[in-house]
Parts: C-alpha cells; sequence; structure tokens
C-alpha cells in the first residue's frame, strides 16, 4: 500500500519532466535556421559594402570658371532736388505782383513776388528828406566851429544826427526790400497758391523752387559697410517710374553718424539730371558698387560641402575624386566665389557627394549631366561706366 503511494508522485514527476524537456527542443529547434539565415545575410551585407567601396560612382560636375565678379549692396532711397526751398515772406501784406507763371523755370535773383510797398516808400522818402537836412546842418555847424562861433560839442552833435538818420534811412531801405522776394537761386518753381490781392502773413508758404540740374539720392547701407564706403564708389539707381532705365551716380557724401536705433549709416549720391526726368520725391532702388573683381572664380552653390566650420568640394582628379579644402567670398545668382583652393578649369562635383565617402574613390561623369557645363559667367559682369 505504501509502495503505491509512492509509485504515483515518481510516475507524475518522471511525465512533468519530460514534457519540460520536449517543450525546451521544441522551442530551441526552430529558431536555428532563422539565426543562421540572419547570420548569412549579415555576412552577404558586409560582403556587399566591402565589395561596393572599390564601385565607380557616378556624379555630376561643374567646370571652375573665371568671371567679372561685382561686390555691391542693395538697398532704397529717395530723390532730392540739388537744391530746395519754399518761399516765405518775412513780412506780412498784401501780394501786388506775381513775376512767375506755374512751372516755370526762373534766374536767380529774378523777382518773384512783390508786396504792397507804398508806406515803406513813403517811409524811405522820408528817412532821406531827414538826412539831407542833418547833413546840411552838420557842414555849417562845421564851419561855425571853425570860426569859434559854436563849441566843438555843438558839432559833434550835430554829426551824430546826421549818423542817426543814416540809420533810420537803411532800416527803412531794408523793410522796403522785405516787400520783394527774389529767387535765391536758378531752377522751377512750382504751382502756386496764392493769387494777386492775397493778404498773407509773415512766414505763409507762397510757392516752392527747385533745382534739379542735378538730384541728390539719400539711402541708408548697414553699418557693417561703413569702414568700406567712400566718396566717389559708383552707384546704380533705379526708379519705378521710369523702369529699365538704369542712372549712373557717386557717392558724395557719408554721414559721419550711424543711426542708433537702424544701426544703418546715411549716404548721399549725386545724379547729373539735365533732362529733367528724375524728379525729387521718387523712391530709388539703389546698387552701391563696393569692388569689382575681373578675374573672380566661382563654382555652383551645390559644390560646396560643409564639413564642421569648413567649406569643402569634391575635385575629380584623375578619374577619382579628392577632397579639397576652400575659402568662400561673394554668392551671386547661385554661384560661389572661390578665393583659395581651386584654380580655374578646375572640376568639381555638384551632385552625388553623400557616396563619396574617402579620396580616391573612383567616379565617372553621368552623361548629359548639366552641371558637366562651364560655370555661366553672364549675369555677374560689372556695370558699363
Amino acid at each position: 500500500m505504501n509502495a503505491r503511494r509512492l509509485l504515483y508522485p515518481a510516475i507524475a514527476a518522471i511525465g512533468i519532466a519530460a514534457l519540460g524537456s520536449y517543450a525546451y527542443y521544441a522551442e530551441r529547434q526552430p529558431q536555428r535556421p532563422m539565426e543562421q539565415t540572419a547570420g548569412t545575410a549579415q555576412s552577404s551585407h558586409g560582403a556587399g559594402r566591402v565589395k561596393g567601396q572599390g564601385s565607380v560612382v557616378s556624379v555630376d560636375v561643374a567646370t571652375v570658371a573665371t568671371v567679372k565678379l561685382v561686390d555691391d549692396v542693395s538697398a532704397v532711397g529717395s530723390i532730392r532736388s540739388n537744391e530746395s526751398v519754399v518761399i516765405r515772406p518775412e513780412v506780412s501784406g498784401r501780394i501786388s505782383r506775381l513775376n512767375f507763371g506755374d512751372g516755370q523755370r526762373v534766374r536767380k535773383g529774378q523777382l518773384l513776388v512783390a508786396f504792397d510797398a507804398s508806406v515803406n516808400q513813403a517811409e524811405v522818402q522820408q528817412a532821406k528828406a531827414e538826412l539831407g537836412i542833418a547833413r546840411a546842418n552838420f557842414e555849417r555847424n562845421v564851419d561855425l566851429a571853425r570860426q569859434k562861433f559854436i563849441s566843438v560839442r555843438a558839432r559833434d552833435e550835430s554829426l551824430a544826427n546826421v549818423q542817426v538818420l543814416e540809420a533810420k534811412l537803411a532800416l527803412a531801405e531794408a523793410r522796403l526790400s522785405k516787400m520783394e522776394i527774389r529767387a535765391p537761386f536758378s531752377g522751377i518753381v512750382g504751382i502756386r497758391t496764392v493769387s494777386v490781392g492775397d493778404y498773407v502773413k509773415d512766414g505763409a508758404d507762397l510757392i516752392n523752387l527747385e533745382d534739379i540740374s542735378s538730384v541728390k539720392v539719400d539711402f541708408r547701407v548697414p553699418e557693417k559697410y561703413a569702414d568700406v564706403v567712400r566718396k566717389g564708389q559708383l552707384i546704380e539707381v533705379m526708379v519705378d517710374a521710369l523702369p529699365g532705365k538704369p542712372f549712373r551716380a557717386t557717392v558724395d557724401a557719408i554721414d559721419p553718424q550711424v543711426d542708433s536705433s537702424g544701426r544703418s549709416a546715411l549716404l548721399r549720391g549725386r545724379i547729373d539730371n539735365p533732362e529733367g526726368r528724375l524728379k525729387p520725391g521718387m523712391f530709388a532702388r539703389v546698387r552701391l558698387i563696393l569692388g569689382v573683381r575681373d578675374n573672380a572664380l566661382v563654382v555652383p552653390e551645390e559644390a560646396i560641402v560643409p564639413q564642421g566650420n569648413k567649406a569643402t568640394v569634391w575635385r575629380v582628379v584623375d578619374g577619382k575624386a579628392a577632397r579639397t579644402e576652400v575659402r568662400t567670398g561673394l554668392r551671386r545668382a547661385a554661384r560661389v566665389e572661390i578665393t583659395q583652393g581651386l584654380q580655374a578649369g578646375d572640376m568639381v562635383v555638384t551632385a552625388e557627394q553623400i557616396r563619396l565617402t574617402r579620396d580616391g574613390t573612383p567616379v565617372k561623369i553621368a552623361q548629359g549631366a548639366p552641371g558637366a557645363r562651364p560655370v555661366e559667367a553672364s549675369a555677374e559682369t560689372a556695370p558699363k561706366s
């Protein structure tokens, strides 16, 4: 009885152990082919990578070109008159004469506006008469003082009276001159807003006078260019009112103070305007020419491969790729200036650089690749003088 009780647990333990062993080997058995397959695939991939390192890479290329490159700065500005003034009277009065027509050209010193000056003319005549009497009295007093009939003091008092009346006459003539307004310079008058008979107060706007034989163009550039701008540098000006008509100018003045709010420097150029086509107040698009490089080397932008804080390109030398460090300059029209590292005629890779992992990789130029042509230089020529 006791033997049977011990037999049943033993049989159960043996069965459980057998089932566990079977499950363990059943689970382990299918994984072996997968591991072998994965290992085979990895081996094949590694073999392919090793083998691919020596394969030829098809790339697009461009030739380093020599062009005339313009270093310029673009800005916006306004056209201003060479000389501009608003005619205003210094005294109040009634207009008696307007000696110009609207939009008419006038000469320097020409009478423009005259006021009623009858009172002022009378004051001048009165002052002249008083001065004449005083001078006659002074001459008689000189003779009398010489003959000792009057004192020297009486003679001096008559002289002082002459001097006072001379100043009175000068004051009356000055007031009379204020009743006429003459052109301070030659130019073109605007459109008047007054007529003969109008009574105007001192300081009222009568007419504007503009000298546009030459005009000024005022514009601002960032402060970083303040140290490289010089008087006499060329300026190309375009105005929206005259499309397709560039105007040549030169830097005429540089404001020594940099605007603290906009961090910009004010420049002024001067343009000859004999035909009067440029008008004050026009919006101007300005191109300041800082310099012209006749033999600048340029490559397409896509040829530049950044490497840390350096710029590099892949050159094609004897059918192989060679990484070359370069220094860049200006960027114009998707082209980059190369200041160091390349020479004219060198061939650089413009596409598929990601496949070039080391120097000496064999390459071939893709047939019909647009980069195989030299860099276009027509867009980078300097403006004609």
